[in-house]
């Protein structure tokens, strides 16, 4: 968010508008910036392609639980429901 304020005659306001949006950006890159770190690009891309790997067992491991056929889905209707 950038803020500039001008006052006086126009072409003094123009440079005053100018100077404080100017700082206004200067203040606000540098709190954006506060919070982030320099990190190796390699180690993130290692983070990364791990989470990846992740995801994509997690997948797997869903596609083999829930790839049922439709005599399967109504016997496990049938467990869950019976047991209530």
């Amino acid at each position: 968010m950038i803020i500039g304020f001008g006052f006086g005659d126009p072409i003094q306001s123009i440079i005053m508008l100018l100077l404080t949006s100017l700082l206004s950006y200067v203040i606000f890159r540098s709190l954006r910036n506060l919070g982030r770190r320099k990190q190796d690009p390699d180690l993130e891309k290692e983070k990364r392609r791990q989470y990846y790997y992740e995801q994509r067992q997690r997948a797997r491991e869903y596609a083999r639980e829930f790839d049922l056929s439709d005599e399967e889905i109504e016997r496990r209707l049938d467990a869950e429901l019976g047991n209530r």
